[in-house]
C-alpha cells in the first residue's frame, strides 16, 4: 500500500486502514513523540484519538496537505510532534494520575438490591487502572451528567468524549469478565 493509498483510506474513514496505521504501524512513532513531549504518562489511545480528530478537521485539510515529498511516517512525525507540543502547551491531554479521586467512594442509599448493584459497580471501578475512564463512567453513567457538560468539565471535545466513553466501557467490560472468571461462573 502506497503512502497516497494510506492517506486516501484515512480520509475516507476506512476502519481497517485506521486501525492498522495508527495502532500498529505508527505505534513506535507516536510512543516516541509522547515520551519526548509529555513529562507524565498519557494514554496512547487517547493521544491517537485526539491526533486523528486534529488531522480530520475541516474535511481532512491537514491530511490533504501531505504532498509526498517525504515518507508518510516522516511527515507524521513532524505533524504529530507539533500537535503534541501544542497540546502540552495548552494542557489539553490530561495526566492519568489526577490529584483528586475521580469517583465517589460512598455507596448511595438505595433499596437493598440496588445497594448491592452499586457496590458491585464500585468494586469493578476500583479495579480499573485508567482513572480517567473511571471518571467518565462515574460522572456520565452513574451521576447522569450529559456529554456536553462532561466534555466541557474535562476540557475535551464532545466527539473525543464519545471515544473515551467507548474505551472506558470496553475497559469496564474487560474488568467485569476477568472478575467473573476469577470468582467462577454463577447461574
Amino acid at each position: 500500500m502506497t503512502d497516497r493509498d494510506i492517506i486516501e483510506g484515512l480520509i475516507k474513514g476506512d476502519e481497517d486502514i485506521n486501525r492498522q496505521f495508527f495502532f500498529e504501524n505508527c505505534r513506535p512513532l507516536f510512543a516516541s513523540v509522547i515520551h519526548k513531549v509529555f513529562p507524565y504518562d498519557i494514554d496512547y489511545d487517547e493521544f491517537v484519538n485526539e491526533f486523528y480528530i486534529y488531522l480530520m478537521e475541516n474535511d481532512a485539510t491537514r491530511l490533504r496537505q501531505f504532498e509526498g515529498r517525504s515518507s508518510i511516517y516522516q511527515w507524521l512525525k513532524t505533524v504529530s510532534l507539533r500537535f503534541a507540543l501544542k497540546l502540552r502547551k495548552k494542557g489539553k491531554v490530561i495526566d492519568i494520575t489526577p490529584k483528586e479521586t475521580p469517583y465517589i467512594k460512598e455507596v448511595p442509599s438505595f433499596d437493598e438490591t440496588q445497594a448491592h448493584a452499586g457496590m458491585d459497580v464500585k468494586a469493578l471501578l476500583s479495579r480499573m487502572t485508567n482513572e480517567r475512564y473511571v471518571y467518565v463512567i462515574q460522572r456520565h453513567l452513574i451521576d447522569g451528567i450529559d456529554e456536553p457538560t462532561l466534555a466541557a468539565e474535562m476540557g475535551v471535545k464532545v466527539s473525543n468524549l464519545y471515544n473515551i466513553k467507548k474505551r472506558a466501557m470496553a475497559a469496564l467490560t474487560k474488568v467485569a469478565l476477568t472478575d467473573r472468571q476469577h470468582y467462577g461462573k454463577t447461574s
